[in-house]
């Protein structure tokens, strides 16, 4: 059966299915682990600007959210989120940024949640991630799949590391793709040099 996640004009799509979506969250949040451990504890109380996240706050906001997509997909199933009680899932999320934890126990959080949603994420079947959700109304696009919904959870957590790598520069450190990227352009110029 050839799915089509919103490319409904081909019929067909390069697959990219539930073992795909696994993995590039779980790259995803290995580099959002790596920046939580690159960011001193003496950091974890920086805010960039008034009314905005603590770095702390930021890294569990991250790791709790996907909770909603858990609520959504897993336990309740929904095919509407017409009526879905979006108020009182933020207030939980909220109320568990506001507690005060120590890095180790926010990294150790990033870890277990990522990888207990990836987990799940490889399990679902084309049929499941090929079902529409119905957006409560006046919402564009009306209806999405469960693919792309839970691809937004993805796009969520690079939305806020892109945050944390601009706080790095802030606090004085190179974010590490940046210093990766850096490095694999050094070595092609070395070789290039030497060839």
């Amino acid at each position: 059966m050839a799915l089509s996640y919103g490319c409904d004009r081909l019929g067909v799509m390069t697959y990219y299915g539930a073992k795909e979506l696994a993995d590039s969250f779980r790259t995803v949040r290995k580099n959002t682990i790596t920046i939580a451990e690159e960011i001193g504890e003496q950091h974890y109380g920086f805010r960039a600007a008034p009314d905005t996240r603590t770095v702390a706050q930021m890294l569990v906001h991250i790791a709790v959210t996907p909770i909603m997509a858990e609520q959504i997909h897993a336990v309740e199933r929904r095919t509407t989120l017409e009526g879905f009680d979006f108020p009182g899932l933020f207030g939980k999320i909220i109320a568990e940024e506001q507690k005060p934890r120590t890095k180790e126990e926010i990294v150790a959080r990033l870890r277990s949640d990522g990888e207990r949603l990836a987990k799940w994420m490889e399990g679902l079947s084309d049929d499941f991630l090929g079902e529409r959700v119905s957006m409560p109304a006046g919402m564009t696009p009306p209806r999405k799949t469960r693919f792309e919904m839970l691809l937004g959870t993805k796009e969520h957590e690079m939305h806020h590391r892109a945050q944390l790598m601009l706080i790095e520069r802030l606090i004085g450190i190179v974010p590490h793709m940046t210093r990766d990227m850096q490095a694999r352009m050094a070595a092609m110029q070395a070789t290039k040099a030497s060839a």
